[in-house]
């Protein structure tokens, strides 16, 4: 539905990543793939620590992408792989390493089997198929099947999938943060709140060797364990961002809590080799830091959770189990057995009953039912479906008893494809966000050169006594309080709410527009939209129904209307235009009684895109189209003919012209009603500053009648292709940025040539392909829902850079101590690190608003309760 990539080779492959913090890390990975032979395209998501890349499987694998990652410093986990595309998993009981080749073997027997590895330690075996073939059902018969009957085979359960990751991360960081918080608290306790308790206060104090006291001792061994042992990730990230000659955020963590730890460390040895020593201990900043961030680092991961609820969402739409029914050759029901949805293969013809969901993309072979589509395309009218009819796996049957053959399975499925799409989109970078990679490549170097300056600045003024020793705090000296300024810049000024702005709103925007029945394809095209100062529209299925019917027929020679139209029907039923599949419709109607009719033949089919189509039918050369294409084959138009078109035209209607042996002997005239809300929708365009110009294949007439209904001024009629594609290109070279909106193969080059293209989602697939936007429920209306949500999400990035950008130009002076001269205000390293840990949420949090998106107030004038043809 969704067009798939055209180059078989070329595989995607989804990888999570642990341990990246900001954008020099994302840098640092797009950087190492890169460098990988085969690898075409790599993208990295922050927001949701994942990359996606596309390779030419026929050159490398997705194993070396995984070492390239490891090798640049970071943990990798697959996700999935193109190569998984026809693959299935199965857990075989029983598995032993020396029956591996017997299994083999049996498996690769059946017709289609591609591939068979085995994993005797997981039990797991593992299958690449053709599913027009065969399928995991038919893997298990024959397992089960090898003598002495000792195995059992199930579907492998899925243990590497994002949201599985996402969920073990979300809990380790979880575990990390209560055990840094149980260390922490006594700490805290013991230097800031023990203290001032005397009894307490006088067993801290005691002295365990020379001037080092219980209380220091106790603080040293907590701290130590949050330091090393808690802490040891931020050891790990910061060995492998220096090894890779980068800084990260670990880096200024790491320097910030061991100037702390060490500085300490250095006073506790001081004290307790010397008796007139005191020590003057830090842990407590050490310690706080870490579980800050720590705390952070928790709920930005569930964050990330709430970010990705539109997928997860989705993917949990297909149900779990499916009604298998065993069908004889008469069309009787034999059996029917509940199966495992994974199970599913292609042909299969399951049962769906009324309140079940559909379990697979399929074609209706038996009753009818309204089905409700809305959690794939957000059209909440439920649509009518019969004998004949595709339905969509995941969308749920509302009344009647469905009987549907399985045409499309796993990857091909129209949910698969949508959740692809959707996280494809996710995983693009706006090209806003180069603003902020910009700013991260040198964003840490510079924070180190300020944390280091002002702890120089503080510590010279406090040698040369340029400020008063009362500044100093009673607990610390002058070189300490140098110390607290210069580890707080270093902490507070990570870049992390900036890497952050950008792809966090993309993520809940592309989600939301999912949600909404608006398939966004991409940041880039997100961010496009909130441009858009023109609109090009088709007309056939975009401003109308896209259903035309034959309303009339006049006929200039005596011939029988059943043998025209067998002739006509038999010319149009290789094109694939709506108004072709209107006549062959009309040809059907009038032999409904005619059961056996055969229908002529045609040969030398051809279509002119944009004009019509040409054949040859018993003998005799047929041509079906506009007036151009008769003058094209130097065929005349009669007067009259003129006549009845020019009158077809005023009513709004399109004539086709047919043409036997050089003759036009009839004229058909097709009616396509404008789509409901099309005016109101045009209007509210204009409202928003967006101009509306309509370019259409059809003739004059019908296209200015079509245009006036609508309330479009330009018009450009009669138009080719090529011509549209003319037209889009004259408006972006007078400086419009423009959309084009259109559902048909000849709308396909404008639509790719166009600044967004969105296609209706009940155009061909070669037009979704072709568009940056696919609006699912085929309403115009979702064209003021794509760019406004598209102006709210470029508002929120805008907003999410001044809060990121604004909190660090305030906050590191604060932290470097520019209030405290006058007001004696100070931010320690602790509470630095907690702000830090703050602005990333915030950001975070900030993005979160987006998915309170509600459409345009102005959409709601547009009658929803105008009957459809469906």
């Amino acid at each position: 539905m969704l067009g798939e990539e055209r180059n078989e080779s070329l595989q995607t492959c989804r990888i999570h990543v642990k341990g990246m913090t900001c954008t020099t890390c994302v840098a640092t990975i797009e950087s190492a793939l890169q460098v990988v032979q085969g690898v075409k395209k790599a993208q990295v998501a922050l927001a949701i620590e994942e990359v996606e890349a596309k390779y030419d499987s026929k050159v490398c694998t997705h194993n070396q992408l995984l070492k390239a990652i490891d090798d640049a410093g970071f943990e990798a986990i697959l996700i999935s792989t193109g190569e998984d595309q026809n693959k299935v998993e199965l857990k075989v009981e029983g598995l032993l390493t020396y029956q591996s080749t017997s299994m083999i073997s049996s498996i690769q027997s059946l017709c289609g089997v591609e591939s068979v590895n085995i994993d005797p330690v997981l039990n797991k075996v593992s299958i690449s198929y053709k599913p027009d073939q065969t399928g995991p059902r038919d893997f298990i018969r024959v397992i089960e099947s090898i003598e002495p009957r000792q195995f059992k085979a199930t579907i492998f359960p899925d243990g590497s999938g994002s949201k599985i990751l996402r969920e073990k991360e979300t809990k380790q960081y979880h575990r990390s943060f209560l055990w840094s918080l149980f260390f922490t608290i006594p700490i805290f306790l013991s230097s800031m709140v023990l203290v001032y308790i005397p009894c307490v206060k006088y067993r801290l104090d005691a002295k365990v060797l020379n001037r080092l006291s219980v209380g220091v001792l106790l603080r040293w061994i907590l701290c130590s364990i949050v330091q090393f042992v808690i802490g040891h990730q931020f050891y790990l990230g910061s060995f492998k961002a220096i090894r890779r000659a980068s800084a990260n955020m670990d880096v200024l963590i790491l320097l910030g809590t061991n100037a702390a730890y060490f500085y300490s460390l250095y006073s506790l040895v001081r004290a307790a080799t010397s008796e007139n020593f005191m020590a003057m201990d830090f842990f407590e900043t050490s310690s706080m830091l870490i579980t800050f961030i720590l705390l952070g680092k928790y709920l930005k991961a569930l964050a990330r959770g709430k970010m990705s609820e539109a997928i997860a969402k989705l993917m949990d739409l297909s149900p779990k189990t499916a009604v298998l029914l065993t069908i004889d050759g008469e069309g009787n029901e034999i059996d029917e057995q509940e199966i495992d949805s994974r199970l599913i293969q292609k042909n299969d013809i399951i049962k769906v009953i009324p309140g079940a969901k559909i379990a697979a993309d399929g074609l209706v072979v038996w009753g009818q039912s309204h089905v409700n589509e809305s959690m794939i395309t957000g059209e909440a009218r439920p649509v009518m479906k019969r004998k004949g009819d595709m339905v969509i796996g995941g969308t749920l049957n509302s009344n009647g008893v469905l009987r549907v053959q399985v045409t499309r399975i796993g990857p091909e499925s129209s949910l698969s494809q949508i959740v692809r799409l959707v996280e494809s989109a996710q995983m693009a970078k706006a090209p806003v966000q180069k603003l902020a990679d910009r700013i991260s490549e040198y964003f840490v170097p510079v924070v180190i050169v300020l944390s280091l300056s002002t702890w120089l600045a503080w510590f010279l003024a406090g040698r040369f006594n340029w400020y008063p020793k009362s500044w100093i705090p009673s607990s610390m000296n002058s070189f300490e309080l140098a110390l607290q300024f210069g580890i707080s810049v270093m902490v507070i000024a990570c870049p992390c709410a900036l890497g952050l702005a950008t792809p966090t709103a993309v993520m809940v925007a592309t989600g939301v527009g999912a949600s909404q029945g608006v398939l966004i394809k991409g940041a880039e095209a997100l961010e496009t939209a909130h441009k858009v100062n023109c609109i090009v529209f088709d007309k056939t299925g975009t401003l109308t129904i896209g259903k035309p019917v034959v309303v009339n027929t006049k006929l200039l020679q005596s011939i029988a209307v059943r043998d025209f139209y067998d002739l006509v029907a038999a010319a149009e039923t290789n094109s694939e235009h709506p108004i072709a599949k209107a006549i062959v419709e009309h040809s059907k109607k009038i032999r409904v009684d005619e059961e056996k009719h055969v229908r002529p033949e045609a040969r030398d089919f051809v279509s002119i895109t944009g004009h019509g189509v040409k054949a040859t039918i018993e003998n005799k050369e047929i041509i079906v189209g506009n007036r151009s294409i008769m003058l094209d084959h130097k065929i005349q138009v009669p007067d009259n003919v003129k006549d009845l078109l020019l009158e077809a035209e005023a009513r709004a209607e399109t004539g086709i012209l047919v043409s036997i042996s050089g003759q036009v002997v009839g004229v058909v005239s097709i009616s396509d009603p404008v789509k409901p809300g099309a005016r109101n929708v045009i209007s509210i365009l204009k409202s928003m500053n967006i101009r509306s110009i309509m370019v259409t294949g059809d003739n004059w007439g019908t296209a200015n009648s079509i245009a006036k209904q609508v309330g479009i001024e330009t018009v450009v009629a009669e138009a080719k292709p090529d011509q549209k594609v003319g037209k889009v290109k004259e408006l972006q070279a007078n400086g419009s940025t423009v959309a084009m909106v259109g559902d048909g193969i000849n709308d396909s080059p404008a639509l790719a040539a166009a600044d967004i293209g969105m296609a209706i989602g009940a155009g061909t697939d070669i037009a979704i392909e072709a568009a940056d936007i696919v609006l699912m429920k085929s309403n115009l209306e979702d064209v003021v829902i794509a760019i406004d949500l598209s102006r709210k999400t470029f508002t929120r990035i805008c907003l999410n850079y001044i809060w990121a950008l604004a909190y660090n130009l305030f906050s590191i002076p604060i932290a470097a101590g520019i209030l405290f001269p006058t007001t004696r205000i100070r931010l320690p390293p602790w509470l630095a690190g907690a702000a830090m840990a703050a602005s990333s949420l915030s950001v975070v949090v900030s993005s979160l608003l987006l998915k309170n998106y509600t459409r345009p107030r102005s959409l709601n004038s547009i009658d929803v309760n105008e009957v459809k043809i469906e």
